[in-house]
């Protein structure tokens, strides 16, 4: 955590931003570059600006998820879309797409909806390791000194 106004004023305006741009990165993915990858890896990064801004406490409170639930339900929610091609007897992992394309968004399908599990699984990793090195005395050792003069 820095005490920085600008930091955390740019922390602030950022999140939104980012989240925005990684729900347009994961929503054009299955057309153009992008994807549930860097989709995840733009929403992570929100996060994690605001670990460092605001302290692993404060995001805690903030943002109430349990990221390794996350990024198990991301794996699951994944490797499920993989299935309906298999009643088929098609391959695991073959696309079923919706004929009509969606306004703004194009066609929805079964690698939409896997790049989705994939998003999450990667919001879940990424930020549960940056949460576990941010809680770590001996690699921030100014968090955990502010941190036990908040407790006093």
């Amino acid at each position: 955590m820095y005490e920085s106004v600008i930091l955390r004023t740019v922390a602030r305006v950022m999140m939104p931003l980012l989240l925005l741009l990684a729900a347009f990165m994961l929503l054009r993915g299955h057309n153009l570059p992008g994807g549930g990858f860097i989709g995840g890896l733009l929403a992570s990064a929100a996060i994690i600006m605001q670990i460092i801004a605001f302290g692993p406490t404060f995001a805690r409170k903030v943002i109430r998820v349990g990221y390794l639930n996350m990024a198990a339900f991301g794996v699951f929610f994944g490797a499920f879309w993989g299935l309906p091609a298999l009643f088929f007897n098609l391959p695991y992992m073959d696309a079923f797409w919706i004929n009509d394309p969606i306004p703004g968004i194009g066609k929805i399908g079964t690698p939409v909806l896997f790049d989705v599990g994939v998003f999450l699984a990667v919001i879940g990793v990424t930020t549960r390791v940056a949460l576990l090195l941010a809680e770590e005395p001996e690699l921030f050792p100014m968090y955990v000194q502010a941190e036990t003069e908040e407790l006093s």
